[in-house]
């Protein structure tokens, strides 16, 4: 069994020491591989380095900031060409407890995506201001109104993919990214009628950086959930 974990970095040099070996100690089956989109603060400089001290952690050097959805297609390709039996998507800042990552991985022996969600059992959330935590609980309601999505979290990027689930996607499909990735990996999911759960996590706001949210990012999701809806619709109307 080999657990890969993606995660996309752009300026994290102060997370990715400490990350790497909080991920690497949960188990000698998980390895990580970093998507680095040219961090100016040497991220990927750093990156290199792990690299060279244990064959565990590999990289990706990308030549610009093309954003987070591209960074996780690239990633979950190499991934797969690595031989993982296990993708899991993960963020950079702490705000995803490395603790959890085996509860993902025994969750996914039974699920083929398994979601980390926020909201499963109330609100898991740590040092959020109200209205970013507000915007973030009403996009998952707004998005299982327009898609159907029969999750709590619909927007979380702490997820678990099997090896089976990722080959079943046309990743060249998936184009958006930020909110709209995490909506529309879910939304695929759903349409080939794959098994998804979730499991409960506690979100705790970035240790260091700065936030990677932006208004063009919510406005893509709010356009996203309705363009996945009426493409849904056309498919079903072909088929009848």
């Amino acid at each position: 069994m080999k657990a890969v974990v993606v995660i996309p970095t752009y300026n994290e040099k102060e997370n990715v020491p400490r990350l790497s070996q909080a991920v690497l100690s949960q188990d000698p089956a998980i390895e990580i591989l970093f998507v680095d989109d040219n961090s100016p603060d040497g991220t990927g400089k750093i990156i290199d380095e792990l690299v060279s001290c244990s064959p565990r952690i590999h990289v990706i050097h990308r030549p610009g900031k093309r954003g987070l959805g591209s960074a996780y297609r690239e990633g979950f390709n190499v991934a797969l060409a690595m031989g993982a039996d296990y993708v899991i998507e993960m963020d950079a800042d702490f705000s995803h407890d490395p603790a959890v990552l085996p509860e993902f991985i025994k969750a996914a022996q039974e699920s083929d995506l398994v979601i980390g969600s926020r909201y499963l059992n109330g609100v898991s959330v740590v040092n959020w201001p109200i209205r970013r935590l507000i915007l973030s609980y009403c996009a998952s309601v707004y998005t299982r109104w327009v898609t159907g999505l029969q999750l709590w979290d619909c927007t979380s990027g702490f997820k678990c993919f099997r090896r089976s689930t990722l080959e079943s996607i046309d990743l060249r499909r998936v184009t958006s990214d930020g909110y709209s990735f995490q909506i529309e990996m879910n939304f695929r999911c759903m349409e080939k009628g794959l098994r998804m759960s979730e499991i409960p996590i506690i979100f705790i706001d970035r240790h260091a950086g700065s936030s990677k949210m932006s208004r063009k990012i919510v406005r893509e999701a709010v356009v996203m959930v309705w363009k996945l809806r009426l493409q849904s619709m056309i498919s079903h109307f072909r088929r009848n």
